[in-house]
């Protein structure tokens, strides 16, 4: 497998063909012993022209036909109308043809929208999909996580930044049409970066608004998967390990007696007393002031060993709607999901299963 990211060291390709011919090859590289690719470079179907068409061959000779479509860059809101075309388009002499769909780099929305609908796919980075009963193969493979060729100046692709945390956290947590002006309002971030957020948001299929209306679907546990790609408890702050001599259950005690000291539990104990997985083992907190929180705290600061980590930085969004449960505060179930997919040890896995709850029960937690 193609470590992430190695693609950078290749020049880009700047023609479709040059896409297109690169990703099928990186196919055929990847294919099991016996397995065959073979690709004929455009074609006019019934609805117009094909960029590309494959025979994909199996040890037993069965076959099946890709029809291919190659951009050099595609944004998620584009895949349904390309593949509306590819699955109307058809070849004389070809039974039910397969929709293949390549890039120079397809981002993480636009793969989860394509596996969800069993689209196959490839990008130049490696990024491969294909999944097939007839012949059968199932065949998957990681390329970059970020577009490896993407110039300077403004990243359009990213949810970076305090200003887009506040806007993934107010869609996600509060359940209502509302209009941008309105999420500028409930956010608090700028206009500018307000406007940004949900325009990215729409390019990578996530949300959905009428053109000047108000925004009235909203994919928050992709927009939440998303957003940990550009945002972890750990990267995006600073973060000190402690050890609590006494073990968690003192921790939570000593939250509890402590007066004037903002904070907000995160992590396993704050998806424990929604969605337990398993003992919490450690405490994740966000604190104004890391040495006050560890004075009143009665932390012991330690390089290996910590069971408390403690999290400052600039993102104050972490303590917008909190939850207060049996004397302790509790960041948002979506601060806390975010921050499970981005934790050290076993966190990924307890975010998943909270994820799992939330959609179960998301009425018990959306405004």
């Amino acid at each position: 497998m193609r470590a992430s990211g190695e693609a950078a060291l290749d020049p880009p390709p700047e023609r479709e063909v040059d896409v297109l011919r690169r990703a099928v090859a990186l196919v055929g590289d990847r294919l099991p012993p016996g397995w065959s690719v073979h690709l004929a470079e455009q074609a006019v179907g019934s609805r117009g022209r094909i960029d590309g068409v494959a025979d994909l061959i199996g040890p037993d000779g069965a076959k099946a036909v890709f029809l291919i479509e190659a951009r050099r860059s595609l944004v998620t809101s584009d895949l349904a109308q390309i593949l509306d075309h590819l699955r109307s388009n058809n070849l004389p002499h070809v039974d039910r043809p397969l929709p293949l769909i390549v890039a120079r780099y397809l981002g993480s929305s636009a793969r989860a929208w394509l596996q969800e609908r069993g689209v196959s796919y490839a990008d130049v980075t490696g990024n491969i999909y294909i999944s097939l009963e007839r012949p059968a193969i199932y065949l998957r493979d990681r390329g970059a996580d970020r577009d490896p060729w993407r110039g300077p100046g403004r990243p359009r692709g990213t949810l970076q930044g305090p200003p887009a945390a506040r806007v993934v956290r107010a869609l996600v947590d509060v359940a209502a049409d509302m209009s941008v002006p309105d999420l500028v309002r409930l956010s608090g971030a700028s206009t500018g970066a307000t406007y940004r957020v949900v325009e990215f948001l729409e390019h990578e299929a996530l949300v959905a608004r009428a053109r000047g209306g108000p925004i009235t679907h909203v994919k928050w546990r992709r927009i939440l998967e998303r957003w940990s790609e550009d945002y972890g408890f750990q990267r995006s702050n600073s973060v000190s390990g402690y050890l609590s001599p006494r073990g968690l259950p003192a921790l939570q005690e000593n939250l509890r007696e402590a007066h004037g000291l903002r904070y907000a539990l995160t992590g396993s104990l704050a998806a424990h007393r929604l969605a337990p997985y398993a003992p919490a083992k450690l405490a994740m907190l966000y604190v104004d002031d890391v040495a006050q929180a560890a004075e009143e705290l009665k932390l012991r600061h330690v390089d290996v060993g910590a069971n408390v980590l403690l999290a400052h930085g600039r993102y104050d969004v972490v303590f917008d709607r909190l939850v207060h449960d049996d004397g302790l505060a509790y960041v948002a179930p979506s601060q806390a999901a975010v921050d499970l997919l981005t934790g050290p040890g076993r966190a990924p896995a307890e975010g998943q299963e909270l994820l799992d709850w939330m959609e179960e029960h998301e009425r018990a937690w959306r405004r």
